[in-house]
């Protein structure tokens, strides 16, 4: 590699904040306490085997130049020192020093990939490594190079498909294993491009599995501890038999390099989307219409429920699936066609993992009874553009005479013209309007805040100041020690909070 192509990989790492970063490889396992545990004694057979169908994607983007304000200035070198093309490479300098201004220039970065289809000439990568590229080219072992095409991309999943003429080389594929079947402490190894160095195998063991690292919605990382670095991003992760169990996409680290948590796509959700990709050039993903928030304890003691579980609904999309009122606000959602959902984020994965326009089982517990529901799935792509739209809201009752009142540290008032027009609240929006946040009250201490609208209470609407103190009173009544409050915003967005009663 040359130099030139290195060193812009190096200063990458060197300004890396310790954070998540996108990189894809792995680091060699650590046997530091474990001197009497024993790996494979060598990975050579299975790495040569696997070497032609890793590959390096470089990749090339036309940008232009900045000399303006907020540009880095480069750094005075002295005359003839063996760093200064980098410098007046990456300072968009020319040699005598003089800025090129807005002109356009090329950048280019590396990756890693792998062939999964020889006979179509199919390539698998992290959609980071190409993103915005102008122009993708893919290496092989042997030094032959082929220009790709993007067949598709899921910005969701970080994954991209692309595709080379098979008809100019011979390739070898590699094939996807389960890392359903994957445990905790099983050996796998890396094979990519890291630093632009190429050809690089890396030993480790599955660290943990179904990672959530907030990267996005169907985060299940497998974690390994086999070394990440910068320029393995896209590259696969074998078990012992060969087969690729997962993406190398991302680590932790506070300098930019390995310190040996790294994370992997696993293969059972990469599968399904690189399948929709060559079929469609997009992911169709199901689609059930909701806005869901974890079940928290608070919130499972409000509901009656004996242990936090499942998917609390905080909304339907208006014009979704369920918008027929099949799933309301307030259900909590437990199973959904056949699979248990433990937690708010096992939800997403199985909806979207659904087909378009599946009719499937919902199993939800609403007001502390549990039932199941038919539904039918929209597609999520088609649906996207409806995700800002507010479900129904309980139509306003007849308001009580009392017209303020003070409960739980909230002030609270009447939603009429004069305070809909003094916090903006939108006119689909109706309930008990917010007026004032005590400091230090339990409201305050849950984030509420005054314009914000109260539209429920334990599951029930409320509409004047009067239903709030009854509904409260209620609850204090029935020995409950917190308070389940729906909330509208401004603009009619909803969330669920619990207050503290006692």
């Amino acid at each position: 590699m040359r130099p030139s192509t290195l060193l812009p990989a190096l200063r990458k790492t060197m300004l890396a904040a310790a954070a998540v970063l996108f990189v894809g490889a792995t680091a060699a396992p650590n046997f530091v306490g474990v001197a009497e545990a024993k790996g494979p004694d060598s990975v050579a057979d299975l790495a040569a085997g696997l070497l032609e169908a890793v590959v390096n994607i470089s990749t090339s983007q036309t940008v232009k130049g900045s000399e303006g304000e907020g540009a880095v200035p480069a750094p005075q070198l002295p005359p003839g020192s063996p760093f200064q093309e980098f410098f007046d490479d990456f300072f968009n300098k020319d040699r005598e020093g003089q800025g090129r201004g807005p002109n356009s220039q090329k950048v280019q970065s590396l990756g890693s990939g792998f062939v999964v289809d020889a006979e179509q000439g199919i390539v698998v990568t992290n959609n980071h490594v190409i993103a915005d590229a102008d122009e993708i080219e893919v290496n092989f072992s042997d030094g032959s190079k082929l220009k790709a095409e993007l067949v598709g991309k899921d910005t969701k999943t970080d994954i991209a498909v692309l595709k080379v003429d098979p008809k100019l080389k011979k390739l070898t594929a590699v094939k996807f294993g389960d890392s359903d079947r994957m445990r905790i402490g099983d050996w796998v190894m890396a094979v990519g491009n890291p630093f632009g160095l190429g050809g690089t195998v890396t030993v480790g063991i599955v660290s943990a599995r179904n990672r959530d690292i907030q990267s996005g919605p169907y985060d299940d990382f497998i974690q390994t501890d086999a070394a990440i670095n910068r320029g393995n991003s896209g590259g696969p992760l074998f078990n012992m038999d060969g087969e690729v169990i997962g993406i190398n996409t991302a680590i932790i680290s506070p300098s930019g390099g390995s310190i040996g948590i790294g994370f992997s796509i696993p293969s059972k959700l990469a599968i399904g989307v690189v399948d929709q990709l060559r079929q469609f050039g997009e992911t169709r993903r199901g689609w059930l219409g909701v806005r869901i928030q974890p079940v928290t304890d608070e919130i499972a003691e409000s509901l009656g429920m004996q242990s936090p579980k499942g998917a609390l609904v905080a909304g339907v999309i208006k014009g979704g699936p369920v918008d027929n009122g099949v799933i309301q606000p307030g259900d909590v959602i437990v199973t959904f066609d056949g699979k248990d959902v433990r937690e708010m984020r096992d939800l997403p994965r199985v909806v979207a993992d659904s087909p378009v326009g599946k009719a499937v089982d919902v199993v939800i517990i609403r007001k502390g009874v549990e039932q199941t529901v038919k539904v039918t799935l929209g597609r999520l792509e088609d649906g996207e553009k409806l995700a800002g739209a507010e479900g129904e809201q309980p139509q306003q009752d007849t308001p009580e005479a009392v017209s303020a009142a003070s409960v739980l540290g909230m002030t609270i008032a009447e939603l009429d013209d004069d305070t809909r027009a003094n916090f903006d609240i939108g006119a689909d929006v109706s309930g008990v309007v917010i007026t004032e946040v005590a400091k230090d009250s339990p409201a305050a201490e849950r984030g509420i805040s005054a314009g914000e609208v109260i539209t429920e209470i334990a599951q029930e609407s409320v509409s004047s100041p009067q239903e709030v103190l009854d509904r409260i009173k209620a609850l204090k009544d029935q020995g409950r020690k917190n308070a389940l409050l729906m909330l509208a915003s401004k603009t009619g967005e909803l969330r669920f909070v619990t207050i503290r009663m006692d």
